[in-house]
């Protein structure tokens, strides 16, 4: 997949896999709480070729209770607890499957465009309850349980949105380690 492509482009959404969002509950085929042998059956065994199962050493309980891994085939991080059950989901601006909500899609968009349209959602709802912004300024929806991240695509920017269970929105960034948060 990646020889046909630069380190900078952008998988056509054409070629991209079709996930819905299923706010607090999945992500695709996804379940939050789902453990890493049941993670890799709901990607039909993609990724047990993929050494994503190889997870960073966790960090310290009161820095971040979650370890991390990666599935590069499919343009994913997922996220664990320490408990082993999945409590976050990046997915990478480029390579990764495109994740809708409310028939909108959430992944390689211009960050401005998406945090409008978030904006706007949050119109129609309680403010205080939709639209937040976590570190270093990242637009987030309550609603969504999504922090919308950025990535570099060359020049530009693009989405990658971090989905989390209902429990990590109260403080979003102290759920998963610091390299969830910052742009890649």
């Amino acid at each position: 997949m990646f020889d046909r492509w630069g380190v900078w482009d952008a998988l056509p959404e054409s070629e991209r896999r079709r996930w819905s969002l299923e706010p607090f509950q999945r992500v695709g085929p996804l379940r939050f709480g789902m453990r890493p042998e049941e993670v890799t059956a709901a990607l039909g065994g993609i990724a047990s070729d993929d050494p994503w199962h190889h997870t960073r050493a966790a960090l310290p309980p009161e820095r971040c209770a979650a370890v991390s891994g990666e599935c590069a085939a499919l343009g994913l991080t997922i996220y664990y607890g320490l408990e082993e059950r999945l409590r976050g989901i990046a997915v990478d601006a480029l390579r990764g499957p495109q994740v809708y909500a409310d028939n909108v899609a959430l992944v390689g968009r211009v960050p401005s465009e998406l945090e409008q349209w978030i904006v706007h959602r949050a119109e129609n709802r309680e403010p205080f309850s939709e639209l937040f912004y976590a570190d270093l300024g990242l637009p987030g929806s309550r609603s969504l349980g999504v922090v919308i991240c950025v990535q570099r695509a060359g020049d530009r920017l693009l989405t990658r949105p971090v989905f989390l269970p209902a429990e990590a929105m109260d403080a979003p960034a102290g759920s998963l380690p610091p390299e969830a948060w910052g742009t890649h």
